[in-house]
């Protein structure tokens, strides 16, 4: 590496303890007549096959989903900095279900959060810790968004954030692959989808 690139580049080994993290893998971002709906769906299919491959493996699930009290009263600016949030998770409503494909078993959590980030405001890193949970796999949306949030918050609780490749998703190309780029410079391991699955199936 040279210029721009240089101090960059360190590897995160994944450690012995991981958790799945998918994250608002909600109707309202695969839903054509969302507002929020996102041109490519491959990555709920990825998504599903990450999470299937910790189910089988022991490794613990745990799901987000964006929901508002009434008229967006706890989001604060971010809902009117993005009006369709409040619009379309304004008491959860229908556009807020998980959806089929990733939906969580009867045993697994289901976070409820307001912002970008699934630590913000939420009880995730201090139910991560008490699992002893050490390296999250991120699946799910948007990879600018809520995903890259994600990965930053969990860097600094400590944890090892694998971002998955193929199982996450955003509304265009360039936002998608830049911020792949950046995470992996930065915050987290970029990892596919393959890779994902053979580190989830390893015996622990």
């Amino acid at each position: 590496m040279s210029g721009i690139d240089e101090g960059f580049g360190g590897r995160l080994a994944p450690g012995a303890r991981p958790a799945v993290l998918a994250v608002d893998l909600m109707r309202a971002y695969f839903d054509e007549a969302s507002p929020l709906c996102l041109p490519p769906s491959a990555c709920l299919d990825a998504a599903g096959r990450v999470i299937g491959a910790a189910r089988a493996h022991g490794v613990p699930v745990v799901h987000t989903r964006v929901a508002y009290g009434p008229d967006g009263v706890d989001g604060g600016v971010f809902v009117r900095k993005v009006p369709a949030l409040r619009e379309l998770f304004d008491g959860g409503g229908k556009l807020g279900e998980l959806m089929p494909e990733v939906a969580p078993t009867a045993v697994e959590l289901v976070l409820v959060k307001q912002y970008a980030s699934a630590f913000f405001g939420t009880s995730l890193a201090s139910t991560l810790l008490a699992q002893g949970i050490d390296t999250v796999v991120l699946v799910g949306v948007s990879t600018s968004g809520c995903i890259r949030a994600t990965a930053v918050d969990a860097i600094q609780h400590g944890f090892i954030p694998l971002v998955v490749r193929e199982a996450v998703g955003d509304r265009a190309p360039g936002p998608h692959e830049a911020n792949l780029y950046d995470l992996q410079a930065k915050y987290a391991e970029v990892v596919s989808e393959a890779a994902a699955i053979s580190y989830l199936k390893e015996d622990r």
